[in-house]
């Protein structure tokens, strides 16, 4: 595919062409943020990013053949062979070329993100499933994989960059599909790789402390999450949380159809838990009711979100609750393996304070009063440090028994991050921790200690089949390992 530059820019407001290069004798046939892969043919936009800058290299990509330079500062000598496409915000500017690129084929895909701290693999996950369920043609674009229809793809980031993910949303198009269900992180909105996607419904979960080794503040992590609301068109549809205390901020400034769901307080959606056990939820959706593998509140309120965005997309589908029990569970969320001698392991991807606390608390409510509760787990390397302690803290308070491991050190010390983890135990609760820096030796030693009844439950990578440590991913699956300590597997 092969398309003039000129077509590209066709429409596109503020912007500035520079250089002596007709765009009407350039032909584009592939956009790339890569350097590397500028030669001639492809457009190169330089993107200033959190640690290298685009423009740095765009004499480079000149050098290779590039023709095309999409940029927010001209270099100081303007190659004559080349056109410089100027403005002040290339993101934006790029999602609109990559839009063209793709001739809009993405306008044909009913679009809906998710965005929150918690939740968005389990809300886009369950929403694919279910419009698959109803025989719709559905692509997702997740944490743990990106699939179109019944082809998975490996997903390297939870949102890619504007490039790859309109290049993505292209081929869900053209392989037919109906509707895409993504998350949202807040990198991404804040960096707005999400630039010229037409969403038709936008779902909110929550907020709570994450990311901050980033985003630098809570309130800027919020107004990264808010900014996805902020640019939704009057067209479209947003779903937030109403029980969460920055819910409604969500939709402040919105141009959006808005609606609400709680747990709590009155909203347009409601849900309330009937009953709960470790083999799944009775619940009331507004007046419908529904059984669920899915286990605890937090699920309660990520159904709600599904069962809001159903009724919406389908005009009011009487039966959606009754649908939506035939949805199965999420792979690495409160994911339930029954053990010898009745114990239960419980493996979820818990990686944040709050998470870690929604995680507990549901084990509590439903465990037995002599059963005990074991947790296993660690913090992530390279991140946000002060949410360490906290996890610590809240682990050897809710638990009966913690021990501290390593989870993807990537290059801090894992040893370092566990005694940062232990710095938050008040010392009463010193001696319920256990350190093991080996995940492995950990999760075994957990299910070694666990009493016929008791509770294991091995928190912070969930879906993840790697520990990465010193740049290299060395093959680990929680599950695996837990069903290996419990002789399940060979």
């Amino acid at each position: 595919m092969s398309l003039q530059l000129s077509t590209l820019l066709d429409s596109i407001i503020g912007i500035n062409l520079q250089g002596a290069a007709d765009a009407t004798s350039i032909y584009i046939n592939d956009i790339t943020i890569d350097s590397r892969k500028a030669t001639s043919g492809v457009l190169f936009a330089a993107i200033k990013g959190t640690q290298v800058d685009g423009h740095s290299f765009i004499n480079q990509a000149i050098e290779q053949g590039c023709s095309s330079i999409l940029c927010s500062e001209l270099p100081k000598e303007i190659n004559p062979h080349c056109c410089y496409i100027q403005c002040d915000d290339v993101p934006q500017v790029l999602g609109e070329i990559c839009k063209h690129f793709h001739h809009n084929i993405i306008d044909n895909l009913i679009i809906v993100g998710t965005t929150g701290t918690n939740g968005k693999t389990s809300v886009s996950t369950l929403l694919f499933d279910y419009f698959t369920k109803q025989g719709f043609t559905c692509g997702l674009v997740s944490t743990v994989e990106y699939r179109i229809a019944n082809n998975i793809l490996p997903s390297t980031h939870t949102t890619p960059d504007i490039v790859g993910l309109h290049k993505l949303l292209a081929e869900m198009a053209h392989a037919g599909c109906t509707h895409c269900f993504m998350e949202v992180s807040s990198h991404a909105a804040h960096q707005n790789r999400i630039a010229s996607i037409p969403f038709a419904l936008a779902i909110f979960t929550n907020i709570t402390r994450d990311h901050l080794d980033y985003h630098g503040t809570f309130d800027n992590y919020l107004k990264a999450k808010k900014s996805f609301f902020d640019n939704l068109p009057s067209s479209a549809m947003a779903i937030t949380n109403k029980d969460d205390k920055n819910g409604m901020v969500m939709l402040q400034n919105t141009k959006a159809i808005r609606y609400t769901y709680a747990m709590k307080q009155a909203a347009d959606f409601t849900v309330r838990v009937l009953e709960h056990d470790f083999n799944g939820m009775q619940l009331q959706l507004n007046k419908q009711e529904l059984w669920t593998p899915l286990i605890g509140e937090f699920n309660a309120y990520n159904l709600c979100a599904v069962f809001a965005a159903v009724f919406l997309l389908t005009e009011g589908d009487e039966d959606a609750a009754v649908k939506m029990s035939a949805l199965g569970t999420v792979n690495g969320r409160f994911q339930v393996l029954q053990g010898p001698k009745r114990i239960t392991a419980i493996i979820d991807y818990a990686h944040t304070p709050d998470a870690l606390e929604n995680v507990i608390g549901t084990i509590n409510q439903i465990r037995k009063n002599n059963a005990q509760l074991i947790t296993v787990v660690g913090c992530g390397g390279n991140r946000d440090q002060g949410k360490r302690p906290q996890m610590g803290k809240i682990a050897a308070n809710l638990s009966n028994r913690v021990i501290f491991t390593s989870d993807n050190p990537r290059n801090e010390s894992p040893e370092t991050i566990i005694q940062q983890m232990q710095d938050g135990v008040e010392p009463h609760h010193y001696k319920r921790t256990l350190k093991i820096t080996d995940r492995k030796e950990a999760i075994r030693t957990a299910c070694m200690l666990a009493q016929p009844g008791d509770v294991v439950l091995i928190a912070g990578k969930g879906h993840e089949t790697y520990q990465e440590i010193q740049g290299i991913k060395h093959p680990f699956d929680d599950k695996l390992i837990t069903l290996e300590s419990f002789n399940l597997i060979a």
